[in-house]
């Protein structure tokens, strides 16, 4: 099931990365959690639809967005992620670059949750990875 977690997680950033909403929430259950970092409009999401309006608040202010997954770490029903995200916000022409941590919960095949933090390592303590 690991290796089935983490393709469906892979399919999730090829799919935001497409700009495709419905194929990024397809897998994910209808009461899905998306908890943000500290910062702007921080706290957790609750469905697809609040969800999604979370993530086009997010990246409305930009002309190019993407989200690379450099490590995806199975651990349990849970997928560790480390993704370098590049943006161009609309007003400039300089390429924003940051890598940060996300954790995914994944139940049945379906994602019950994701989690974001401003580090990578701190997704892959909350995952049980690293020692504390």
């Amino acid at each position: 099931m690991s290796q089935e977690n983490v393709e469906i997680v892979r399919s999730i950033y090829e799919a935001f990365n497409r700009r495709d909403s419905d194929a990024a929430f397809a897998t994910c259950v209808r009461d899905f959690e998306l908890t943000t970092p500290p910062g702007i409009n921080a706290g957790t999401y609750r469905g697809g639809e609040e969800c999604q309006g979370y993530l086009e608040d997010l990246i409305s202010a930009f002309e190019e967005w993407t989200s690379q997954p450099e490590e995806l770490i199975e651990s349990g029903d849970q997928v560790a992620v480390v993704v370098r995200t590049r943006a161009r916000p609309k007003i400039s022409s300089t390429e924003i670059e940051n890598r940060t941590g996300q954790l995914w919960t994944i139940r049945d095949g379906m994602v019950v949750s994701m989690r974001m933090f401003p580090k990578p390592d701190q997704a892959l303590e909350a995952a049980g990875l690293l020692a504390e």
